[in-house]
């Protein structure tokens, strides 16, 4: 195998903040695999909370022996071995798999998502993200947003109920909310959660502390809208704990080590009765075109990334009503790709 790498600072449209801090930009590694005649493209988006970098990239892929990769692939012995190679980093494992994934589908000559069985006429619309903001910036930020059917707003700060008004004076289209772990109270908790029910909030994600199960099992117990685990979940492992806990988890791909896992993860919470949204950090059309594989075998999408940012290096997705349309090209379907985007080879 032939492996080729780029880092990217992804840069954002308008400054991204949630609950705990803000940012201007993310930091990418662009990934190429070549195997034999055919090319695979990964993404590793490394949000800084999360820890990796583009040194911690560096250093993994230095690691990985590609010898020990061949095809057929077998995902889960894959995965298997990027995890014993060391612990965490997530997202460049996740790299990997997508790039592996890419390979495999245009083997086959299928598109990814035939592969992992799911069908596009049950595509979920895909919501766009408000970050925390004043009126004025967030009145913009609609703006943008104006093909989407569906607004996904973070909170988590004290001025909760002026952001979602602020919204509702312009929009009535339906509302996700991400409090990104930001209530502490559970019975304040409890009375926003209903207030933000009858303002057409239709799903919550990570009310209280990753590490409060109780608190959280709490609100899930009366909340009138679905309650998901983020912070809480990031690997199929984390699944079992959460059983009960809350009524549907938010799968990311730069959380799960990519594709593979990401799909495991999807059919553990259905064979649990829970939901599934399906998430993306900030990210180009490569990553986001893995996940939208597996978008519909979920009940929800929030695959913006394209869209909040301002130098994604790929062609945007193809989007109609709010929704991805999966063209059947095979592997994930990347396109508008420049020859000279990963002039650095590992091997």
């Amino acid at each position: 195998m032939k492996i080729s790498c780029k880092q990217f600072e992804l840069e954002l449209k308008h400054p991204f903040s949630i609950s705990k801090f803000t940012r201007n930009s993310t930091p990418l590694m662009l990934l190429k695999i070549q195997h034999e005649d055919v090319v695979g493209y990964g993404e590793a988006s490394m949000v800084p909370y999360m820890g990796e970098s583009y040194e911690t990239a560096n250093n993994f892929l230095q690691l990985v022996d590609w010898n020990k990769i061949h095809y057929p692939f077998d995902f889960e012995k894959i995965i298997a071995y990027l995890d014993g190679l060391a612990p965490g980093q997530p997202a460049i494992k996740a790299a990997i798999d997508i790039a592996l994934n890419d390979i495999n589908g245009k083997i086959l000559n299928k598109p990814c998502y035939e592969i992992y069985g799911a069908e596009p006429s049950k595509m979920p619309v895909t919501s766009y993200t408000i970050g925390i903001d004043t009126p004025e910036v967030i009145r913009e930020k609609l703006k943008d947003a104006e093909a989407f059917k569906v607004i996904k707003v973070k909170l988590g700060r004290d001025n909760d109920k002026e952001i979602i008004e602020t919204i509702r004076s312009m929009t009535n289209v339906p509302l996700y909310v991400d409090a990104n772990q930001g209530w502490a109270d559970k019975i304040q908790a409890i009375d926003l959660i209903y207030w933000l029910h009858n303002q057409g909030v239709v799903l919550i994600e990570q009310p209280m502390d990753k590490n409060n199960l109780d608190g959280n099992a709490w609100l899930t117990e009366r909340s009138p809208v679905p309650l998901l685990a983020d912070e809480a979940v990031q690997r199929l492992a984390d699944m079992d704990k959460l059983r009960g806990a809350y009524h549907g988890i938010n799968v990311k791909l730069m959380k799960s080590c990519g594709m593979y896992e990401g799909h495991q993860m999807i059919l553990k919470a259905r064979s649990f009765g829970m939901k599934v949204l399906i998430g993306c950090m900030s990210e180009t059309s490569c990553a986001t075109l893995a996940a939208a594989a597996l978008a519909p075998l979920c009940n929800w999408a929030d695959l913006d990334g394209p869209w909040l940012t301002k130098n994604n290096p790929f062609a945007n997705p193809l989007f109609e009503n709010g929704k991805y349309i999966l063209k059947g090209l095979p592997g994930l379907g990347l396109e508008g790709i420049t020859p000279d985007l990963f002039p650095y080879t590992i091997s």
